[in-house]
């Protein structure tokens, strides 16, 4: 009998065909997640499940999986699931880690244009039926000559860099820890201290994982630190920003614009995170942009990102070490399953 996995959301249909070689697939068809409940109940017989951003799995969660042998996450950034209680349990954990961060940045690059330069206000005002031609409005906010701050200089904070640099932007970055002078020569940036960095930039990118030491890290004090009229843009975790001070901030005119494509209200990891987004910022409609964490929506990276999820899964079903695992598990339940 083949094992059962579990693919918590709707994926290509070639990533379900690899699976059927090996598992028996028990597939949600929908864009929407699952009930904790219903998904509980679809992975009490699984050996596998794969996951996505939208889902959450705890130490409570596991122990009502007793077959569950990995979890494969398709994503980079996994703040919302334990992988402490999945090595306890002896679970392998997996992820995908360079997959998203070439479309991320890219889309990192898309939100500044769109907020410096009014793209989407200027986009409703054609489409408004009373644009006549050229008047003297919408002025915005160049890139040439303005400096970028990256608070985090990981592989997506690398890449978010290089594409700056191709705008005459100068480049400040903070990161807890050293990276190497031969990585960054190449676009120019320069390290500096986290006050520093929010003092003198104009565009300011939070680019680390949401981890206790993060969590609100731009928050009130240090949005205040921020040089007036500076944009902030968020394409990491939402938690690392506190969005009501954003919100304050754009409303006394400290803040000239915010972007986002993450929010609060998707971090589990954030005990008291808000449900919905605050109505206050969405009402900041010209000063903000906003897209539904679609930082890896490319059609062809998403199909890669699942595949390899499947890989992961695979590779554990069969008694190999998965090439995404995060833990290591030291032990096995009747391994190999087939």
């Amino acid at each position: 009998m083949k094992p059962v996995v579990v693919i918590t959301q709707k994926v290509h249909k070639e990533v379900i065909d690899y699976l059927e070689e090996y598992c028996t697939v028990v597939q949600n068809k929908s864009c929407e997640p699952l009930t904790r409940n219903e998904l509980l109940e679809r992975c009490n017989n699984a050996q596998a499940i794969m996951v996505f951003m939208s889902d959450m799995i705890d130490d409570e969660f596991l122990a009502a999986c007793p077959k569950l042998r990995i979890v494969g996450a398709a994503l980079k950034g996994y703040d919302n699931f334990d992988f402490v209680a999945c090595t306890q349990r002896g679970i392998w954990f997996t992820i995908v880690s360079d997959l998203l961060t070439t479309p991320t940045a890219d889309l990192a690059v898309g939100l500044l244009l769109c907020l410096t330069r009014h793209i989407l206000e200027g986009d409703r005002y054609v489409r408004s039926g009373t644009f006549q031609g050229w008047r003297p409005h919408l002025y915005g906010t160049g890139l040439s000559q303005a400096t970028a701050g990256i608070i985090g200089m990981g592989a997506v904070g690398r890449e978010v860099a290089r594409r700056l640099s191709a705008f005459d932007i100068k480049i400040l970055y903070y990161d807890v820890k050293e990276i190497s002078p031969y990585v960054l020569h190449p676009i120019g940036a320069r390290s500096a201290t986290l006050d520093e960095l929010l003092r003198n930039s104009d565009f300011v990118f939070p680019l680390v994982p949401l981890l206790p030491s993060t969590m609100q890290m731009l928050n009130r004090d240090r949005i205040a630190m921020m040089k007036p009229g500076a944009f902030l843009i968020n394409v990491g975790r939402g938690s690392v920003v506190d969005e009501s001070a954003v919100t304050e901030a754009l409303a006394r005119d400290h803040l000239a614009g915010y972007a986002a494509d993450v929010f609060q209200a998707e971090d589990w990891a954030q005990g008291d995170r808000p449900i919905t987004i605050a109505p206050e910022l969405l009402a900041q409609r010209d000063r903000t942009v906003f897209t539904p964490h679609i930082g890896s929506a490319v059609k062809s990276v998403r199909m890669a990102i699942e595949m390899d999820a499947a890989h992961n899964i695979v590779e554990a079903l069969q008694g190999k070490l998965p090439h995404g695992s995060l833990n290591q598990v030291k032990y096995y339940r009747d391994l190999p399953i087939y």
